[in-house]
């Protein structure tokens, strides 16, 4: 398990500052709520905890590491993004699933890849063309490839904000099932406060780059 730490975040991209000296300390096994209106900076948070994007000044740390010290490989891998576009290539369902371990010259087993499938409800779909998914089911392609990986600490962006009520239910019954033992530490974006609600062990509200309210869901979203 891994504490996340954010200390003093800023990011600006052509002089308009997008977040505005973030401090954010999330217990390692803690599942962390961010809401706030569009443009408040909350993507833009997760993209810079695992280095997608630079911070323009402060740092994060992993279990008090200084994840500048970290290659990118090393660090995606322990901190993992599911974006809120699955991005799906070309291809099969097993290609999509395995394409990170692949990248770094490492093989999925085949039983590891059907465990995974079953664990996301796509059992039997990895010679599937992707092509053919439909909107949930892209997005559990898109959790099971971050969630192959093994990472220490899950990034979601939005993970059921373009999907139909039926499968945000699934998405969320394999979010509740891959975060219930505590042994990972997840950072979920939302618009949904009752999604918030239902997920997180606290929330942190944002507004205009800045975290302006931390607290559990009843003390937040009330």
């Amino acid at each position: 398990m891994t504490n996340v730490r954010a200390e003093e975040l800023s990011y600006e991209v052509g002089g308009d500052r997008i977040l505005d000296e973030v401090s954010l300390d999330v217990a390692s096994g803690e599942t962390m709520a961010i809401v706030g209106p569009s443009g408040a900076g909350k993507s833009s948070l997760l993209r810079l905890l695992n280095r997608l994007d630079e911070p323009t000044s402060g740092t994060v740390y992993l279990d008090g590491t200084d994840y500048r010290t970290l290659e990118p490989e090393t660090l995606r891998k322990r901190v993992g993004l599911v974006p809120q576009q699955p991005a799906l290539r070309d291809g099969t369902v097993r290609e999509n699933v395995t394409i990170g371990p692949r990248l770094r010259g490492e093989s999925v087993p085949e039983e590891r890849l059907a465990e995974l499938l079953e664990r996301v409800g796509l059992a039997g779909y990895a010679d599937r063309d992707v092509a053919d998914l439909s909107g949930g089911e892209a997005q559990r392609v898109a959790i099971a490839r971050t969630v192959v990986n093994d990472p220490e600490v899950l990034l979601l962006d939005e993970p059921t904000a373009s999907l139909d009520s039926e499968s945000e239910a699934a998405i969320e019954r394999l979010l509740t099932d891959l975060l219930a033992s505590g042994e990972r530490t997840a950072i979920l974006v939302t618009h949904d406060e009752r999604q918030a609600t239902r997920l997180a062990d606290r929330v942190a509200r944002f507004a205009d780059g800045r975290i302006v309210e931390v607290g559990t869901p009843r003390e937040v979203i009330t």
